[in-house]
């Protein structure tokens, strides 16, 4: 039964596209319907005049091939429409578009042979009207007919946008990566996408490429010949003025920070085109020091995420935060119907709403300022908007700054945590994601203690909606865990940057601390990831998501590293200057506590950790006394109830 209810759905959905694709035929569809109509009846006249030269047979057969010819072409119509021929832009005309014109030929061709053989044969003329040569003559005339306008104004086009790419100035460049690459780069600049670039040569790093023309671009050698080719180019007067690192140029066998040293002591612009696996259209950008710091992203189904976010009602809290605004970012991409933005911060409500309205995004975008430590406030907002999924990035979450004012990150983190849960069960939502950390296990600071607390009442939460579901779907509140956020407020990175332009020093707190490091897309894209295993068809016991960060990255070799990068050398150019470790911090971090068995969920970039919860009831005690506590500003008793609740918590805090 559950098979043909999708069988159904899926079939609607293919009918459905249909009818959108009719609703939008235009002038341009007519006309190339009545063009494919024009060639394939020249094809057919054509095949009988060269079968039948020379003789009576083709005047003879005329009048019969007027009586067919209509209802022949009436069937044409629908096999265009039915392999895309009517629907494609010949400007972009390409090899999937070749293989659809051989189909619609062959299509053809056997209807021109079931005619002959089944109908017009036996019923008509008693003997083939059309014959075998006649037929394969028909199939290779229709390929050729149907192509050669295509391939025509293709190649038009294509010499029109290399003439004007040359002509406006734009900047001879080389193109860094391999050929696959290099030919969707190609591509972008030959479909104007890409504008006021001129490739004259490709560097790449597999030896099979050399020699090659891609495109009918040259590849120029390997990526150690970086300044042979430039030098010899500004010898012909010819100088290069860019380099265009693609995604495989970043691979580490690529060397991609060499690149960026030799090109910025050559004093070439460099600049690098993104991955297209999320979709964005091809475009250049600045290469970040972020770009040459990671291991490969992890790959990530967005189609997953489109149908878990399409047509829902979502709220962000935090949302003007780095995670948050790039989660709401995301949320509107991925086809939300309405997005609520939860903010304390007026100027980055504000930037995140400006941000989004920019994009001209479908999704009603509403911002709203409000603290989560105020529960009416959060109560109402959540009432009154009625979201299906909650993501919970608000939070206090520097370190050395929480181990000072500690009970700021009880009120913020704990109890505000709490607000939004118990809002969003309240609300009827499907599911809240509250963003955790690393530091949450077997915490050491007052960052991971706060946020350890707020995990254990989502996990205790969830375990109590499904247990009093009654075979209801009951709403699912998970936690996600994820390290260091490269470029996110506060991380190290944009510190050492700003320490590197300064001159220096670098500073970092011990030889030996080590951290794991994400972008933030990845590690959104990942959290949304999470919440459609959370609320899959088969509900899980796992509650705390971890993202695979691949390996650790020594603090001191970023440094080194990031100073490289710039061009200098590190304790020459620029020293590093170890400071100490900071209250709170750890040397190394790690993925998941002890007493936390782990599991493999099946999904690419994420672990699970099974729950390990105190009950409701007992948190409840904690939460009562904690409240008190924070009234009366006592730290010991405060201290006292958290070392309970996790007594793994090793905090050297005062």
């Amino acid at each position: 039964m559950g098979y043909q209810r999708g069988q159904v759905a899926t079939n609607g959905i293919f009918i459905g596209r249909r009818m959108t694709r009719l609703s939008h035929l235009t002038l341009r569809n007519f006309l190339i319907a009545l063009h494919d109509l024009l060639a394939t009846t020249a094809a057919l006249f054509a095949a009988f005049y060269l079968r039948f030269e020379g003789g009576d047979g083709f005047y003879d057969r005329l009048p019969l091939l007027f009586q067919i010819l209509p209802y022949f072409l009436a069937f044409s119509v629908v096999v265009f429409f039915v392999f895309n021929l009517t629907t494609t832009k010949w400007r972009f005309i390409s090899l999937p578009d070749a293989l659809n014109i051989i189909r619609v030929a062959s299509v053809l061709t056997v209807a021109l042979l079931v005619l002959d053989y089944i109908f017009v044969a036996p019923n008509v003329r008693g003997a083939f009207f059309l014959g075998k040569v006649t037929i394969v003559l028909y199939w290779f005339l229709e390929i050729s007919f149907l192509s050669a306008l295509r391939m025509t104004y293709r190649y038009f086009r294509y010499t029109r946008v290399r003439r004007h790419a040359r002509t406006e100035d734009a900047a001879p460049t080389l193109l860094i990566g391999r050929a696959a690459d290099a030919e969707v780069l190609l591509r972008g600049i030959e479909s104007g996408a890409i504008k006021r670039i001129w490739p004259i040569g490709v560097l790449s790093p597999s030896n099979s490429d050399r020699g090659q023309l891609i495109r009918n671009v040259p590849v120029l050698g390997g990526i150690d010949d970086i300044e042979d080719v430039i030098g010899d180019f500004a010898k012909r007067n010819k100088p290069i003025a860019r380099l265009i690192m693609t995604p495989s140029a970043f691979e580490p066998e690529a060397h991609p920070e060499s690149i960026l040293m030799r090109a910025r002591k050559l004093g070439v612009i460099v600049n690098r085109m993104p991955s297209l696996e999320s979709g964005d259209t091809p475009r250049l950008t600045a290469v970040a020091v972020e770009d040459l710091l990671l291991r490969p992203s992890e790959t990530i189904d967005y189609e997953r995420l489109e149908a878990l976010i399409r047509g829902k009602a979502v709220i962000v809290t935090g949302g003007g935060g780095s995670i948050g605004s790039e989660i709401c970012e995301r949320v509107v991409a991925f086809g939300a119907a309405r997005l609520l933005i939860v903010e304390n911060s007026e100027p980055a409500l504000y930037a995140v709403t400006e941000a989004l309205a920019a994009q001209g995004s479908a999704a009603a975008v509403e911002g709203r300022i409000a603290d989560i430590r105020d529960r009416e406030r959060i109560m109402r907002l959540m009432a009154e908007f009625k979201p299906d999924i909650v993501f919970h990035a608000a939070a206090l979450k520097h370190v050395p700054i929480l181990e000072r004012d500690w009970s700021e990150g009880v009120k913020t983190n704990i109890f505000g945590s709490i607000n939004v849960a118990d809002a969003a069960q309240s609300a009827g939502a499907e599911a809240m994601v509250m963003i955790s950390t690393d530091k949450a296990i077997e915490p050491v600071s007052m960052l991971g203690l706060t946020k350890r607390f707020a995990e254990m009442y989502c996990q205790a939460l969830d375990h109590d909606l499904s247990a009093g579901s009654g075979g209801a779907r009951p709403m699912r509140l998970i936690s996600v865990r994820f390290g260091n956020v490269l470029a996110s407020n506060g991380s190290v990175v944009p510190k050492f940057k700003a320490q590197i332009e300064a001159g220096g020093p670098v500073t970092v707190t011990h030889p030996d601390m080590v951290r794991y490091f994400m972008t933030i897309r990845e590690a959104c894209d990942l959290v949304i990831t999470a919440a459609t295993h959370a609320l899959g068809t088969q509900r899980s016991d796992v509650s705390v998501y971890v993202l695979n960060m691949g390996q650790p990255v020594k603090i001191v070799d970023l440094a080194e590293r990031m100073i490289r990068l710039s061009g200098l050398q590190p304790g020459y150019d620029i020293e590093i200057v170890f400071t100490g470790m900071r209250p709170g911090e750890r040397l190394h971090e790690i993925l998941f506590a002890s007493e936390e068995p782990t599991r493999e969920i099946g999904v690419a970039g994420i672990m699970a950790a099974q729950p390990n919860e105190p009950p409701m009831q007992t948190l409840r005690k904690w939460i009562a006394a904690l409240e008190q506590a924070i009234a009366r500003d006592d730290r010991a008793t405060i201290r006292t109830i958290l070392k309970d609740a996790v007594p793994e918590f090793g905090s050297t805090a005062a």
